[in-house]
């Protein structure tokens, strides 16, 4: 039976294989589809990207800077460079139809030793102009799905805790004592995705 978390709840994974689903509904009648981005930042022990390609994001699915799932699947990335690989970007969360919206495929024992930490985040692409924040937006929700067996594991539902923020961390995997855990974070900003390259980034801004 899969656990329901609480904000700030933490488990033990006891698994390699995973997929870290998020989902979302927005609400209806705000102008402008809504173009929610997910985005795992695998960390090191100084909580920072060591290069760019620890930034997995819709235009670097698997660490080798592909955009598009078509050139992941003909370059053979099964499961990323790093162990961490995005399922593409969904431009408008019209596609999912009830299931998650966008996914990343986790094999921890494909992770570097030096990463300790892979933060899940989520952000709204040109809330600003859009004038879109997560108050708009329900249904949220991360969730930890064994890739072996499709059983889900963990979820955590983020309810209405926000009403202006346009970027959420909504979980993080992070290892400890040799093992990996989930943390439900669900910890919000009224800010975009280059605010957290800034935070985690200490070289070049990635464009």
């Amino acid at each position: 039976m899969a656990i329901n978390l609480q904000k700030g709840q933490k488990i033990d994974i006891g698994l390699s294989k995973i997929i870290v689903g998020l989902g979302w509904d927005p609400n209806e009648g705000t102008g402008y589809d809504f173009d929610l981005d997910a985005s795992a930042f695998l960390l090191n022990e100084n909580r920072s990207l060591g290069s760019e390609g620890h930034f997995i994001f819709f235009n670097n699915l698997c660490g080798k800077g592909h955009s598009r799932a078509d050139e992941c699947k003909n370059a053979g990335c099964q499961s990323g460079e790093y162990g961490v690989k995005h399922t593409g970007d969904d431009p408008d969360g019209k596609s999912s139809d009830g299931d998650d919206d966008e996914s990343l495929i986790v094999d921890l024992s494909k992770v570097p030793a030096d990463i300790l930490e892979i933060n899940f985040v989520v952000t709204i692409h040109d809330a600003i102009t859009r004038k879109q924040n997560f108050g708009q937006v329900r249904n949220s929700y991360i969730r930890v799905v064994d890739n072996t067996t499709s059983q889900e594991i963990a979820k955590y539902e983020l309810g209405e805790d926000f009403s202006i923020e346009t970027g959420v961390e909504f979980g993080r995997l992070y290892k400890r004592d040799g093992k990996w855990k989930f943390e439900a974070s669900g910890i919000g900003y009224k800010e975009d995705l280059s605010f957290f390259l800034s935070k985690y980034f200490k070289g070049q801004i990635i464009k």
